[in-house]
This record gives structure tokens, sequence and C-alpha cells, in this order.
């Protein structure tokens, strides 16, 4: 707000603020003032999210049916071995939390492939209740470590978004979305993404007393790095930079850092109050 304030452009990580009205009270403020603004939003720039996008433009899935975001690996307590994460994400106090810290990029990555978020139920919880900080000394971690959230679209699709810092990964990589739709499937990470097509599809016969004989991932095809893919970070540097320069808006401005924080918000009150809630349009 004191850089707003002195006329200055502002580019930030998001959260851009811990609750709703904080976020609009910063977007009011850059907008007012007349200065370039910009929220990071690197998972749009990363080269599995790119051909992920581009099989969406293509209409390779038809109607999607469903979104499956896994995300997480297993943070460390801190007493045998130090965590790698720093301690204050795991007191609420501080600002920690999954829900916060990993929502706001679920908002913009889902929203951006797949449309609007009309209703969400989340679960929020603290899995690992002690850990030790940067000194060796144990605290109570009071903030939530895991979350797990149903998440409708306007388009009538589907997610399941599963965030956790407590668990161990069997994945390709860290973040991973599965995508089904009528037409085909993908699934794509940070830099993979592997498809199948309907006319591909195998025929699994379910029977518990028989080995299946199919190998699954086998029947997958990895999406070709046919172009040239750079740092997410720096990508959209980039790009705010040449709206400030070019004195246009930015894309992704506070404005859309808001709704980030709005999803985080509504996921929180979702797990609290233990319902579905709606999503408001923004």
């Amino acid at each position: 707000m004191k850089a707003i304030s002195a006329g200055k452009h502002v580019y930030t990580e998001k959260p851009v603020a811990s609750s709703l009205s904080g976020a609009l009270r910063l977007a009011r403020a850059a907008r007012a003032a007349g200065i370039t603004h910009g929220v990071v939003h690197d998972k749009l720039f990363l080269p599995g999210v790119i051909k992920l996008r581009r099989l969406v433009e293509a209409g390779f899935f038809g109607r999607v049916l469903s979104v499956r975001l896994e995300f997480g690996y297993w943070v460390f307590e801190g007493d045998q071995v130090a965590a790698q994460r720093p301690s204050w994400n795991y007191r609420a106090e501080d600002g920690g939390g999954i829900v916060l810290d990993m929502f706001p990029h679920w908002q913009y990555l889902l929203t951006d492939l797949f449309g609007p978020v009309s209703a969400l139920y989340a679960r929020a919880v603290t899995g690992v209740p002690r850990r030790w900080d940067e000194a060796g000394e144990a605290y109570d971690a009071t903030a939530d470590d895991a979350a797990y959230a149903v998440l409708e679209f306007a388009s009538g699709a589907v997610a399941s978004v599963n965030s956790s810092w407590t668990v161990r990964v069997n994945r390709r990589e860290l973040l991973e979305l599965q995508v089904d739709g009528t037409l085909g499937s993908a699934v794509a990470g940070l830099r993979h993404c592997a498809i199948q097509h309907r006319v591909s599809t195998p025929m699994p016969v379910w029977n518990p007393d028989l080995p299946d004989p199919l190998d699954y991932q086998a029947q997958w095809t990895d999406v070709p790095d046919n172009m040239s893919f750079d740092n997410g970070f720096k990508a959209e540097w980039e790009l705010f930079l040449a709206a400030v320069a070019s004195g246009q808006p930015f894309a992704w401005d506070l404005a859309e850092g808001a709704k980030g924080v709005q999803l985080a918000g509504l996921a929180l009150q979702s797990s609290a109050e233990g319902r579905r809630v709606d999503v408001p349009v923004m």
C-alpha cells in the first residue's frame, strides 16, 4: 500500500492479502493510483500446463468431465531431519497454512484451463500437530498442512483437488493434473503431459481374482517438447515489464489476485462449517 501511495508499479507474490477485504482494498487503491500492478501466476507458464492448455484449446478432450489435481510431498517435522519448508508455514498466527498458500494457485490455474469455479466443498486438516523450528525448538503446528476439496465448475465439470505436505510421492511429479473428457484424457505435471485418446483407450475388465494383464502406463503417449519453454517466473515478469513500458493493463493484476484469496477464504469457511459453499462471481 505504501508503494501504491508513492505511485510505484507493484508486482507481488500470492496471496496478495490474508483476507478478501484486504485484497480488494489493494486492488482498488492500485486502480485509483493509475499504476501497473501484477500478481505472480507462474503455474500458467509451466511446460506441462502449456501443453495441457493447447489440448484444451484444440478440443482434444471433447467435453471435459472431471479434473483430478494432486499436489504435495512429505515435509519433515524437523526433529530427526531438518524441515525443507520454513516453520512459519505451519503457524496460522503467522499466516501459514496450505490453503492460503496453494488455493490462490489452484484458482487461476483451474479457471484459466476450465473456466470459473461456481462452488466448492473443502476439508482442511493439521495432520502433524507438532514440529521443530529452525533453531531445533519444538512448537505446536496451528495451521492446516493438508486440504481435500471438490470444486464445481460453471461448465458442469468437477475437480478433486488434494493438497498436502503430509503425503509421500508416488507420481511422476510433485504436481499432477488428470483431465478426463468424452474424447480423451491427459495427465500433466510441471513439465510432462501424457495423453490417451478415445480410440486408443484400453478395455479393462474387473476381475480381482486374476492378475491384470494390461500395462496402463505404457498406453499413454507423451506430448513432445516441440517448442522452447522459458522459466515460468521469468516469462511472466517480462510480460509485466512490457505492460509497464507500454502503459497497458497487466492481465494478472491485483484484482485477479483477489480471486485467489477469495477461493482460499471460501475453502477455509467450507471446512470450518462442514458444508458446500457457492463461489460468488467477482
